[in-house]
């Protein structure tokens, strides 16, 4: 009889510490995960505003490619 009791308390302890060492590992694995795509976002933010400056400068670029041709054939 405490030969069952002494093996149902060892499962228990071992299924207790197994599933503490699964959550920890879990819980650290998404804190990972949710690091690495912030930095992603991050990127990508300012990948986003490098696309829109250049957008920006293309626009002004050709405007002051009219401005040179008109002011070319003004003279």
């Amino acid at each position: 009889m405490t030969e069952t009791w002494v093996g149902a308390i060892s499962a228990v302890v071992a299924g207790a510490l197994s599933f503490m060492g699964t959550y920890l590992s879990n819980r650290k694995g998404q804190a990972l995960i949710a690091y690495r795509i912030e930095q992603l976002e991050k990127k990508q933010d300012r990948h986003n505003s490098l696309l829109e400056r250049t957008f920006k400068l293309e626009g002004r670029m050709t405007e002051a490619e009219h401005d040179i041709r008109d002011l070319k054939e003004a003279l």
